[in-house]
């Protein structure tokens, strides 16, 4: 059985919604004959990383895609690089807020997404849905977790493609923000799903 790991965040931030749960929970069970593993990772530094490993050495899965929620974006936007570096303004779930904290103090600066990020974005903006390739994760948790990911599968010589998608906000979670971007949870959907379509057929 083929598996492709996805994962996506719990709300954070006072906010009862998180876009990426919201499509991942909506995810079938199954795309072009591979099965979907669905993950929700908590929005916690220390903690965000432990909870996806042991799901990646258990299924070896063809692809690892984690989701997370970026407000204020206008477009869904694959991630080409994360960084080594957790600072945060806000604090994480359970409060931690690092400075210039080192991800990994003997990691490498950075990693590039191994996911085919590019087809992924066409395939998107093939739907008429705004996607756009970004060049940066930020420094809080999302960034976190997709440096994390690609340190693990490094270290241990993993030959499995992973990286990050970072969603807009969904229309209803804008209702009291006035002049922040949004997307419907159709696009926000489909958009994910032609991604997703994207890293299976780059791995079969």
């Amino acid at each position: 059985m083929k598996w492709l790991v996805v994962t996506a965040f719990e709300p954070f931030m006072q906010e009862s919604v998180n876009s990426s749960l919201k499509v991942l929970e909506a995810l079938p069970e199954q795309v072009d004959g591979v099965k979907i593993f669905k993950m929700v990772v908590p929005v916690e530094f220390y903690r965000c990383i432990s909870v996806v490993i042991e799901d990646i050495e258990r299924l070896s899965p063809i692809a690892v895609l984690s989701l997370g929620q970026a407000g204020g974006r206008d477009a869904i936007t694959p991630e080409r690089i994360a960084i080594n570096i957790a600072d945060s303004k806000i604090p994480d779930n359970i409060g931690a807020m690092p400075v210039d904290e080192p991800i990994n103090i003997y990691g490498e600066a950075a990693f590039f997404s191994t996911l085919p990020v590019k087809e992924m974005t066409e395939a998107i903006q093939k739907l008429g849905i705004k996607a756009a390739l970004s060049n940066t994760a930020g420094t809080y948790v999302c960034n976190y977790l997709m440096y994390s990911i690609l340190d693990f599968l490094y270290e241990n010589e993993l030959d499995i493609p992973a990286g990050f998608m970072h969603l807009p906000y969904l229309d209803e979670q804008v209702k009291d923000k006035p002049g922040i971007p949004s997307m419907s949870f159709q696009a926000l959907y489909e958009g994910t799903m032609a991604a997703i379509s994207a890293i299976i057929k780059s791995q079969l």
